[in-house]
C-alpha cells in the first residue's frame, strides 16, 4: 500500500504532530557547558577564535555556572590554565591548582550543579604535550602516575566527575586504583575513549593555551580513517573501571558515535568541539546560516547519532533557544 493512502506528510503538517512524533529530543539537561578557569579576579579574557566564550577567573566562572544552572544545564566541565607550567605539569595536581580552586568554588556556590574535570598534562606542561616527555617522545607509563594524581586532587576538591583526554594507555586504571585508594570510589570517570588526531581543536589550543611545542599528538590520539578500532578502545576502557565513555569531535564522527552507542550499554557523550563552535559562529557572522537553528540543529544530529550528554560551547546558547521553542 502506497501514496495516496500513505501519507508521511499528514505527521509533519503543524508543529504539535512534528514534535508528538519526533524520534530525538533535545532539552538543556542533555548539555554540559566547558569553561576555561584562569587566575586573578574578574578576568573575563575574549578567546579570539572562539566568538562568545572566554578565560575566566574563578569568581567569573562562578558566575557563567550559575546562569548555567539557571536555564538548565545540570553541568561544566572545567579546563586550567595555570600560572605556571613545567616539565611535570605539576599545576595540574596542586591542592591549589586553578581547577581545583574553581571546583571548590562552583560546587560551594551551586552544589546541585554537576562539575567535571579535564584530567590531561596539555595545559600544564611547558611543552604542550598530553604526557611527560623523555628527549622528544611522550611517554606512557610515567605519565600514568602524574594522571592519577591529578584525578585524585580534583576529586579531593569536590569533582563529581574526573575526565581523562589524554589518551594514554592504562590511564583509566590507573586513575580508578587511586581515585579508590584515596576513598574516593564514589568518583566517577568519564573517559575520552575514542578522541581522534582531530584539526578540530585547533581554537581550543588558543583557549588552553597548550599548543605543542614540538611534534603532534598522532601518536596517542586516534587516526581520523579508523572506526573499529574505537571500539577497542571503548571496551579497554570500561574494563580498566571507567563509568561513562565519550567520542570526539561529534560531527565528523557521528557514524562512530552510533556503533559506540549500539555496543555499550552506558552513558556515552560526544563532544561538540571548538572548531565546529567556530565554524558556526563564523558561518553566522557571515550571514551564511540561521545561526540559532544551526545549533539546534547540530546538537539534535548528535542527540540522533547515539549521544546521551554532549560537551558544547553551545550549552547556555542552546538552552536559552529551547525555552523559547
Amino acid at each position: 500500500m502506497g501514496f495516496p493512502v500513505i501519507r508521511p506528510r499528514r505527521l509533519r503538517r503543524t508543529e504539535a504532530l512534528r514534535a508528538f512524533v519526533r524520534e530525538a529530543s533535545l532539552t538543556p539537561g542533555d548539555l554540559v557547558m566547558p569553561l576555561f578557569v584562569l587566575p586573578g579576579k574578574k578576568v573575563r579574557r575574549a578567546i579570539g577564535s572562539m566568538p562568545g566564550q572566554f578565560q575566566l577567573s574563578v569568581d567569573e566562572a562562578v558566575r557563567e555556572a550559575k546562569e548555567a544552572a539557571a536555564v538548565g544545564v545540570p553541568a561544566v566541565i572545567l579546563f586550567g590554565l595555570p600560572e605556571a607550567k613545567d616539565a611535570r605539569a605539576s599545576g595540574a595536581w596542586a591542592k591549589d591548582g586553578i581547577v581545583q580552586q574553581a571546583t571548590r568554588a562552583i560546587k560551594e556556590a551551586q552544589p546541585s550543579l554537576l562539575v567535571l574535570t579535564d584530567v590531561c598534562l596539555c595545559e600544564y606542561t611547558d611543552h604542550g604535550h598530553c604526557g611527560l616527555v623523555e628527549g622528544d617522545q611522550i611517554v606512557n607509563d610515567p605519565t600514568l602516575e602524574v594522571l592519577a594524581q591529578t584525578a585524585v586532587s580534583q576529586a579531593e576538591a569536590g569533582a563529581d566527575v574526573v575526565a581523562p583526554s589524554d589518551m594514554m594507555d592504562g590511564r583509566v586504571a590507573a586513575i580508578r586504583k587511586a581515585l579508590d585508594a584515596a576513598g574516593k570510589a564514589d568518583v566517577a570517570i568519564l573517559s575520552y575513549a575514542v578522541k581522534y588526531a582531530s584539526a578540530f581543536y585547533g581554537p581550543f589550543r588558543e583557549a588552553a593555551e597548550s599548543t605543542p611545542k614540538f611534534g603532534d599528538r598522532r601518536t596517542h590520539q586516534m587516526d581520523p580513517g579508523n572506526a573499529r578500532e574505537a571500539l577497542r578502545e571503548v571496551f579497554l576502557d570500561l574494563g580498566e573501571g571507567a563509568d561513562m565513555v565519550l567520542v570526539k569531535p561529534a560531527l565528523p564522527y557521528l557514524d562512530v558515535l552510533r556503533r559506540v552507542r549500539d555496543a555499550v550499554h552506558v552513558p556515552v557523550g560526544a563532544y561538540h568541539v571548538s572548531g565546529e563552535y567556530a565554524m558556526i559562529e563564523a558561518a553566522a557572522k557571515n550571514g551564511w546560516i540561521d545561526r540559532d537553528r544551526v545549533i539546534l540543529e547540530s546538537l539534535v544530529a548528535i542527540r540522533r547519532a547515539g549521544a546521551d550528554f554532549i560537551l558544547t560551547y553551545h550549552a547556555k546558547d542552546a538552552a536559552r533557544l529551547l525555552a523559547r521553542a
